[in-house]
């Protein structure tokens, strides 16, 4: 099984990210679990959301404490240590940043990032001060992990995002080409 925590704040869509990407993932043929996590239902507010994969029915019913990938949409995110708790070595860590971050210290994991809020900006999701960046990061997440094809993403955007799901298709095709990894 594959275990994906999102980490995000209220308006960011990683709610609705972890629905796409299972929307994705199960097009593929794989059995999937997605659910979020709420705290204060604030926009603003941090927001967990987590997705299963696996090639048998899920019968788990619990958070995921120990996830083999993470995805943090806000980059202000990562100065709370507490969001890596429990990752597996070997996982991705995907982060939406213009840059690498220089203060993490993730020992056995690969990290990757993408500047989604750009990429979301210039196609119009959200505005330039509360962008929505969960279709970009979905991209970025499909081309380093490989877990799905970005052709199920963005058929599964335009199935699931009801307001610009072209544009929302164009930032997860634009992010799987500029995403940075090692």
């Amino acid at each position: 099984m594959i275990e994906i925590r999102f980490h995000g704040r209220g308006g960011q869509g990683a709610v609705i990210g972890s629905k796409v990407l299972a929307t994705a993932i199960f097009a593929e043929g794989k059995f999937v679990q997605s659910f979020p996590a709420f705290g204060v239902e604030r926009r603003g507010a941090p927001v967990t959301a987590f997705l299963r994969v696996d090639d048998n029915p899920i019968n788990l019913r619990n958070e995921i404490y120990q996830p083999d990938h993470l995805i943090i949409l806000d980059p202000t995110l990562i100065n709370n240590k507490s969001i890596f708790a429990g990752l597996k070595k070997g996982g991705w860590v995907l982060i939406n940043s213009k840059s690498l971050p220089t203060n993490l210290d993730i020992q056995d994991n690969k990290i990757a990032f993408v500047d989604a809020s750009s990429v979301a900006v210039r196609n119009r999701l959200g505005n330039i001060t509360s962008p929505i960046v969960n279709t970009a990061i979905l991209g970025a997440f499909a081309k380093i992990t490989g877990i799905c094809s970005i052709d199920s993403v963005c058929a599964s955007i335009k199935k699931g995002v009801p307001i610009k799901p072209e544009e929302n298709a164009k930032a997860a095709k634009e992010a799987f080409e500029g995403v940075n990894f090692k």
